[in-house]
């Protein structure tokens, strides 16, 4: 009689799931203006739902349009200039909350940066890196789930996040060395990529945990109810955001070959 409880939002998941992949692999496959207009868009009410969840009231409309423009006007051309307007567009929709700020400033400016950056390394890169990006934070995400559920053991975090176990956490991470085997085979990438598929898998692993620590600090269950049933943007695309910010950290590191397609 447990089981039904147990994969209860299973359907959901893969529902709600293969939507917004869908949605996300039509943009990185056309590029330009469609990837960059997604971007705009889904920054805007991820910095709306942070907003929200921290008490902003009626200006977390303004705080969502803050940084969706903030992502709309950047400007490529000038690194400096560019982070200045990420910057600045974190400080004030930040400024719109009334609790825990330092929180609205720094997630939010992560998730500007992730934002910018996607779009960024898709113009520069072309799109095949970013559905490796899209494909591993995926792998890692059903990996971990079956995993979890299948073999349970002991948490990973109970405190912040009490449903992630250690199998599910390394279930991920192999999953995703997975992906990056699969990505050699097609492209001049070498060996390093398995083992930062797997270092990616563990920053969208962060990236939800620490999704999870922002909604348990403030009371509640979904960052939103965008999508029916299945809380918000943000707790969709949590993970994603981790691991952009760390593939964009690894490609000040490395060399990227780029892939137009």
């Amino acid at each position: 009689m447990s089981q039904p409880g147990k994969w209860g939002d299973l359907r959901q998941r893969l529902i709600s799931g293969f939507l917004l992949a869908l949605v996300g692999v039509v943009a990185v496959r056309l590029g330009g203006i469609w990837f960059h207009t997604l971007a705009v868009v889904a920054t805007g009410l991820m910095i709306w739902e942070l907003a929200a969840m921290l008490g902003a009231g009626q200006g977390a409309l303004l705080a969502g349009l803050i940084g969706g423009g903030a992502i709309a006007i950047a400007p490529a051309q000038s690194p400096a200039l560019e982070f200045g307007v990420l910057l600045l567009g974190a400080l004030l929709a930040g400024a719109l909350v009334r609790r825990d700020r330092w929180i609205a400033w720094a997630y939010g400016l992560a998730v500007l940066l992730a934002a910018d950056g996607l779009t960024d390394f898709r113009r520069d890169y072309g799109g095949t890196w970013l559905f490796w990006l899209i494909l591993v934070v995926i792998a890692t995400d059903v990996c971990g789930y079956f995993a979890g559920r299948l073999i349970g053991g002991p948490k990973f975090w109970p405190r912040v996040s009490p449903k992630k176990t250690w199998s599910g956490t390394v279930a991920g991470w192999i999953g995703a060395s997975l992906v990056g085997l699969l990505f050699i085979s097609f492209t001049t990438a070498g060996r390093d990529l398995v083992w930062i598929s797997a270092l990616v898998a563990f920053a969208s692993q962060l990236g939800d945990i620490t999704e999870s620590a922002i909604k348990r600090r403030v009371g509640v269950k979904d960052a939103s109810n965008l999508i029916p049933g299945h809380g918000g943007l943000l707790d969709r695309f949590d993970g994603l955001l981790g691991a952009a910010l760390m593939m964009l950290v690894v490609a000040l590191l490395v060399h990227v070959p780029v892939v137009r397609i």
